[in-house]
Protein backbone atom coordinates (compact mmCIF):
# COMPACT_ATOMS: atom_id res chain seq x y z
CA UNK A 1 0.00 0.00 0.00
CA UNK A 2 3.01 2.33 0.83
CA UNK A 3 4.76 1.76 -2.43
CA UNK A 4 1.22 2.17 -4.45
CA UNK A 5 0.49 5.63 -2.69
CA UNK A 6 4.12 6.62 -3.76
CA UNK A 7 3.75 5.62 -6.77
CA UNK A 8 0.70 7.58 -7.13
CA UNK A 9 2.52 10.56 -5.90
CA UNK A 10 5.51 9.90 -7.96
CA UNK A 11 3.11 10.02 -11.31
CA UNK A 12 1.00 13.13 -9.95
CA UNK A 13 4.16 15.17 -9.64
CA UNK A 14 5.40 14.59 -13.25
CA UNK A 15 2.29 15.44 -14.62
CA UNK A 16 2.42 18.92 -12.67
CA UNK A 17 5.70 18.81 -13.64
CA UNK A 18 4.83 18.23 -17.36
CA UNK A 19 2.34 20.34 -17.22
CA UNK A 20 4.73 23.53 -16.36
CA UNK A 21 6.92 22.61 -18.38
CA UNK A 22 4.97 22.69 -21.45
CA UNK A 23 3.36 25.79 -19.98
CA UNK A 24 6.55 27.78 -20.05
CA UNK A 25 8.15 26.22 -23.32
CA UNK A 26 5.06 26.66 -25.58
CA UNK A 27 2.68 28.41 -23.30
CA UNK A 28 -1.16 27.34 -21.95
CA UNK A 29 -2.99 28.17 -24.99
CA UNK A 30 -1.22 25.29 -26.76
CA UNK A 31 -0.46 22.92 -24.11
CA UNK A 32 -2.42 19.66 -24.41
CA UNK A 33 -3.53 16.80 -22.15
CA UNK A 34 -2.10 14.43 -24.84
CA UNK A 35 1.04 16.85 -24.65
CA UNK A 36 1.35 16.36 -20.86
CA UNK A 37 0.68 12.66 -20.75
CA UNK A 38 3.56 12.47 -23.32
CA UNK A 39 5.72 14.79 -21.55
CA UNK A 40 5.32 12.99 -18.28
CA UNK A 41 5.24 9.22 -19.96
CA UNK A 42 1.69 7.93 -18.87
CA UNK A 43 -1.72 8.05 -20.56
CA UNK A 44 -4.52 10.30 -21.10
CA UNK A 45 -6.81 8.52 -18.81
CA UNK A 46 -3.75 8.69 -16.40
CA UNK A 47 -3.84 12.33 -16.16
CA UNK A 48 -7.44 12.75 -15.85
CA UNK A 49 -7.30 10.68 -13.39
CA UNK A 50 -5.45 12.51 -11.31
CA UNK A 51 -6.95 16.13 -12.54
CA UNK A 52 -10.46 15.54 -13.84
CA UNK A 53 -10.31 19.00 -14.90
CA UNK A 54 -8.86 22.03 -15.99
CA UNK A 55 -9.00 24.08 -13.37
CA UNK A 56 -7.66 21.85 -10.83
CA UNK A 57 -4.48 21.02 -13.03
CA UNK A 58 -3.95 24.95 -13.33
CA UNK A 59 -4.11 25.41 -9.64
CA UNK A 60 -1.21 22.29 -9.49
CA UNK A 61 1.09 23.83 -11.65
CA UNK A 62 0.77 26.96 -10.58
CA UNK A 63 1.20 26.21 -6.56
CA UNK A 64 4.02 24.16 -8.24
CA UNK A 65 5.84 27.26 -9.53
CA UNK A 66 5.29 29.51 -6.89
CA UNK A 67 6.72 27.23 -4.87
CA UNK A 68 10.09 27.25 -6.25
CA UNK A 69 9.78 31.61 -5.80
CA UNK A 70 9.49 33.99 -3.56
CA UNK A 71 5.94 35.36 -4.50
CA UNK A 72 5.31 39.36 -3.74
CA UNK A 73 4.06 39.80 -0.17
CA UNK A 74 1.05 42.67 -0.34
CA UNK A 75 0.86 41.67 3.89
CA UNK A 76 4.53 43.20 4.17
CA UNK A 77 3.46 46.32 2.35
CA UNK A 78 0.31 46.91 4.32
CA UNK A 79 2.45 47.27 7.61
CA UNK A 80 4.16 50.05 6.03
CA UNK A 81 2.13 53.33 6.49
CA UNK A 82 3.61 55.65 4.92
CA UNK A 83 1.95 56.19 1.70
CA UNK A 84 4.71 56.90 -0.91
CA UNK A 85 6.97 54.01 0.73
CA UNK A 86 4.32 51.19 0.96
CA UNK A 87 3.52 52.14 -2.88
CA UNK A 88 7.57 52.17 -3.50
CA UNK A 89 8.16 48.92 -1.92
CA UNK A 90 5.32 47.23 -3.40
CA UNK A 91 5.87 47.90 -6.64
CA UNK A 92 9.96 46.92 -5.89
CA UNK A 93 8.67 43.67 -4.80
CA UNK A 94 6.35 42.79 -7.78
CA UNK A 95 8.84 44.05 -10.51
CA UNK A 96 11.36 41.96 -8.78
CA UNK A 97 9.01 38.90 -8.92
CA UNK A 98 7.96 39.66 -12.27
CA UNK A 99 11.75 39.78 -13.07
CA UNK A 100 12.46 36.67 -12.27
CA UNK A 101 9.27 34.82 -13.28
CA UNK A 102 9.29 37.19 -16.92
CA UNK A 103 9.25 34.11 -19.30
CA UNK A 104 6.32 31.86 -17.41
CA UNK A 105 3.92 35.37 -17.08
CA UNK A 106 4.80 35.99 -20.42
CA UNK A 107 3.32 33.40 -22.18
CA UNK A 108 0.73 33.18 -19.46
CA UNK A 109 -0.41 37.00 -20.10
CA UNK A 110 0.14 36.02 -23.82
CA UNK A 111 -2.34 33.00 -23.52
CA UNK A 112 -4.46 34.56 -20.95
CA UNK A 113 -7.47 33.84 -23.20
CA UNK A 114 -7.30 29.89 -23.41
CA UNK A 115 -7.30 30.02 -19.38
CA UNK A 116 -10.31 28.75 -17.57
CA UNK A 117 -12.41 31.52 -16.26
CA UNK A 118 -12.20 30.89 -12.79
CA UNK A 119 -8.05 31.09 -13.38
CA UNK A 120 -8.51 34.60 -15.60
CA UNK A 121 -11.14 35.62 -12.43
CA UNK A 122 -8.70 35.03 -10.04
CA UNK A 123 -5.40 36.50 -11.68
CA UNK A 124 -7.83 39.68 -11.96
CA UNK A 125 -8.42 39.41 -8.20
CA UNK A 126 -4.80 39.23 -7.22
CA UNK A 127 -4.31 42.31 -9.42
CA UNK A 128 -7.09 44.17 -7.59
CA UNK A 129 -5.89 42.69 -4.49
CA UNK A 130 -2.46 44.45 -4.85
CA UNK A 131 -3.56 47.63 -6.24
CA UNK A 132 -5.72 47.96 -3.24
CA UNK A 133 -3.16 47.83 -0.88
CA UNK A 134 -0.62 50.29 -2.01
CA UNK A 135 -3.88 52.99 -2.61
CA UNK A 136 -5.40 52.16 0.43
CA UNK A 137 -3.43 54.50 2.53
CA UNK A 138 -3.81 57.78 0.22
CA UNK A 139 -7.59 57.68 0.19
CA UNK A 140 -7.84 59.53 3.53
CA UNK A 141 -6.32 62.43 1.76
CA UNK A 142 -7.53 62.27 -1.72
CA UNK A 143 -10.82 64.02 -3.03
CA UNK A 144 -13.21 61.08 -5.11
CA UNK A 145 -11.68 62.25 -8.38
CA UNK A 146 -8.43 61.80 -7.19
CA UNK A 147 -8.96 58.67 -5.79
CA UNK A 148 -10.86 57.19 -9.12
CA UNK A 149 -7.76 58.03 -11.25
CA UNK A 150 -5.26 56.85 -8.72
CA UNK A 151 -6.82 53.37 -8.60
CA UNK A 152 -6.90 53.68 -12.53
CA UNK A 153 -2.90 54.55 -12.56
CA UNK A 154 -2.01 52.38 -9.93
CA UNK A 155 -4.02 49.48 -11.09
CA UNK A 156 -1.69 49.87 -14.25
CA UNK A 157 1.49 50.14 -12.29
CA UNK A 158 0.72 46.47 -10.76
CA UNK A 159 0.14 44.81 -13.80
CA UNK A 160 2.82 42.55 -15.31
CA UNK A 161 2.20 43.67 -18.98
CA UNK A 162 3.19 47.18 -17.64
CA UNK A 163 6.47 46.41 -16.00
CA UNK A 164 7.11 44.53 -19.17
CA UNK A 165 6.35 46.94 -21.32
CA UNK A 166 8.74 49.64 -19.32
CA UNK A 167 11.33 47.22 -18.73
CA UNK A 168 11.92 44.26 -21.40
CA UNK A 169 10.39 46.19 -24.04
CA UNK A 170 11.84 49.82 -23.36
CA UNK A 171 14.74 49.43 -21.47
CA UNK A 172 14.28 50.47 -17.64
CA UNK A 173 15.43 48.63 -14.55
CA UNK A 174 13.24 47.60 -12.36
CA UNK A 175 14.37 50.43 -9.79
CA UNK A 176 13.72 53.80 -12.52
CA UNK A 177 9.98 51.33 -13.82
CA UNK A 178 9.14 52.05 -9.78
CA UNK A 179 10.39 55.99 -9.36
CA UNK A 180 8.50 56.48 -12.97
CA UNK A 181 5.11 55.22 -11.61
CA UNK A 182 5.79 55.97 -8.24
CA UNK A 183 6.19 59.69 -9.38
CA UNK A 184 2.96 59.79 -11.54
CA UNK A 185 0.96 58.22 -8.91
CA UNK A 186 2.36 60.39 -6.51
CA UNK A 187 1.12 63.73 -8.57
CA UNK A 188 -2.36 62.50 -9.36
CA UNK A 189 -2.83 61.72 -5.06
CA UNK A 190 -1.72 65.41 -4.69
CA UNK A 191 -3.10 67.44 -7.98
CA UNK A 192 -6.14 68.83 -9.37
CA UNK A 193 -9.41 67.10 -7.09
CA UNK A 194 -11.23 67.29 -10.78
CA UNK A 195 -10.63 65.81 -14.10
CA UNK A 196 -8.79 68.25 -16.32
CA UNK A 197 -11.45 70.06 -18.72
CA UNK A 198 -10.57 68.34 -22.26
CA UNK A 199 -8.19 69.75 -24.60
CA UNK A 200 -9.89 71.98 -27.25
CA UNK A 201 -9.16 70.09 -30.16
CA UNK A 202 -11.01 67.26 -28.54
CA UNK A 203 -13.75 68.99 -27.67
CA UNK A 204 -16.96 68.25 -30.18
CA UNK A 205 -17.72 71.03 -32.46
CA UNK A 206 -20.47 73.55 -32.39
Amino acid sequence: MRKRAEHIDQTHQRIVEAAVHLHGTVGPAATTIAGIAEQAGVTRLTVYRHFPDEVALYLACSSHWMAQRVPPDPDAWAQITDPARRLRAGLADLYRFYRQGAAMLTLGERDKHALPQPIQEEVDRIDRHYRDVLVEPFTGSCTRGQRRRLRALVGHAVSFGTWRSLCLQHGLSDREAVEAMATLALETATGPSSAPPPHPATQPGP
